[in-house]
């Protein structure tokens, strides 16, 4: 089964956290797909991966043009996997169907939503329930990630 890590984020937001978590994946010599449910996020997203720190660099595709197979990170809407990555990143509620086709996946949401919050409460249900290992981590109140269950 699919190893799914719940991230609960109360201070910084995605364009913070998910960086982090993408620089984690390339130096483990993964792949990785993004997936979110709007193209002005995904956008948005593509652009402040390419500014986020002067420092890094992620490389990463979302054009139809780009060489997709060849891309270390794709950023799609679609749920897809056209560069064959074993980590999917879910975020803005985006949902895919095919969870048990990665090793790992990172549902990334923001925690001062309670909507946000009731959805993501309801994807650990029907993951749990259909078998997968899960795992929660919740930031504090200074933004440093503790494992909660």
């Amino acid at each position: 089964m699919t190893e799914i890590s719940f991230y609960h984020s109360l201070v910084r937001p995605l364009e913070w956290v998910l960086p982090k978590l993408l620089e984690r994946t390339l130096e483990n010599a993964e792949r990785a797909v993004v997936m979110m449910s709007s193209v002005e996020r995904l956008k948005a997203l593509d652009a402040h991966l390419w500014t986020y720190d002067p420092a890094s660099w992620l490389p990463h595709g979302m054009d139809p043009d780009d060489a997709r197979a060849d891309q270390p990170i794709w950023l799609t809407v679609v749920d897809e996997n056209p560069n064959d990555a074993r980590f999917l990143f879910l975020a803005d509620y985006a949902t895919s169907a095919h969870i048990a086709d990665y090793d790992r996946v990172f549902d990334l949401f923001d925690g001062r939503d309670d909507a946000v919050v009731t959805a993501a409460r309801q994807r650990w249900r029907d993951y749990r329930q259909a078998g997968h290992s899960l795992s929660y981590w919740r930031q504090d109140h200074r933004g440093r990630w503790s494992k909660a269950g």
